[in-house]
C-alpha cells in the first residue's frame, strides 16, 4: 500500500495504491473515486456491539467499507466531508495513535480502529469524552479542518491547544485538560473556554480551524421565531 496527498492544504485527497488483491478499510462515504475493477464490500466491522460504539460515541459511521484490488491493483482515493488537509501516518506495534471523532478516513487491514473512552477529563472536549484509537502496524488517513499542522514534541516539552483545534496524538504523548482561564467571567471575556495540555515526547497534529466555530456560525445566521433575513443563511433557505 502507498499513500500520495495532493489538493492540500485545502481540499485533500489521498490516493491509496493497492497492490494486487490488497485491501483498504475506509470510513463509510469517504470514498471520491477508485480504478477499475476495485471491489467493494461494507460491513459492520468488529460485529453489531463493536460498530454501534463506533458510531454512536466514536463518531464514525456504523459501517466500514472494505475495497479490494484485483490481481492487477488499483487505487482508492478518499476526501472528508469539510474542506481541509490529509496526512498518511504509519501506526507501529509499540504505538498506539488516538484520533478525534470524524477526522479518521482509512487504514491499512493490519491497523485495529476502536472507539475508546478517554475519561471524563475529555467530556467537555470536542471529542465528547470519546477517541478514536489505532493501534497495530500500518498506514492510518486522517484529516481536519483547514490546514495541519504537526508538533514534534521532545521529552518533557509542552504545548496548549484549543479543544476544537486539536486532530490526532501519538500514544508516547501525556493529555490533560483545563480551564483556559481563571473562573467563568473570564472564559466569558476572552471567548476561551477548554484547551488541551500536552506533554511529549511525540507527535501532536492540530488544525487551523475549529468545527465547533463553524457550527456556532450557521447557528447564529440562522433566523429565531418567525424573522427572516435575507443575508443569512436561512433566508437563502427560505427563498430557496
Amino acid at each position: 500500500m502507498q499513500i500520495q496527498t495532493r489538493q492540500g492544504p485545502a481540499y485533500g485527497v489521498a490516493r491509496i495504491t493497492l497492490a494486487g488483491n490488497e485491501p483498504v478499510r475506509v470510513e463509510s462515504g469517504a470514498m471520491m473515486t477508485m480504478s477499475t475493477g476495485v471491489t467493494l464490500a461494507a460491513k459492520a466491522e468488529g460485529g453489531i456491539m463493536k460498530s454501534l460504539k463506533r458510531a454512536a460515541l466514536g463518531g464514525e459511521s456504523f459501517f466500514v467499507s472494505t475495497y479490494t484490488a484485483p490481481a492487477n491493483g488499483g487505487f482508492v482515493d478518499v476526501a472528508a466531508r469539510l474542506p481541509g488537509d490529509i496526512v498518511a501516518f504509519d501506526v507501529t506495534s509499540a504505538t498506539p495513535l488516538f484520533i478525534q471523532k470524524g477526522s479518521w478516513l482509512a487504514n491499512d487491514t493490519n491497523v485495529t480502529i476502536d472507539t475508546q473512552w478517554g475519561g471524563f477529563k475529555n467530556m467537555f472536549g470536542s471529542e465528547g469524552g470519546f477517541i478514536i484509537r489505532a493501534e497495530g502496524q500500518g498506514p492510518v488517513v486522517f484529516a481536519c479542518y483547514g490546514a495541519l499542522e504537526v508538533w514534534d514534541l521532545q521529552a518533557g516539552q509542552s504545548l496548549t491547544v484549543d479543544t476544537g483545534h486539536m486532530v490526532a496524538y501519538e500514544g508516547t504523548v501525556s493529555m490533560n485538560i483545563r480551564q483556559a482561564s481563571g473562573g467563568l467571567m473570564q472564559t466569558f471575556k476572552s471567548g476561551e473556554g477548554l484547551v488541551f495540555d500536552f506533554t511529549g515526547p511525540g507527535k501532536v497534529w492540530t488544525q487551523t480551524r475549529n468545527p465547533n466555530e463553524l457550527l456556532g456560525w450557521i447557528q447564529s445566521m440562522m433566523p429565531t421565531g418567525g424573522a427572516t433575513s435575507g443575508g443569512s443563511i436561512g433566508g437563502l433557505f427560505n427563498r430557496a
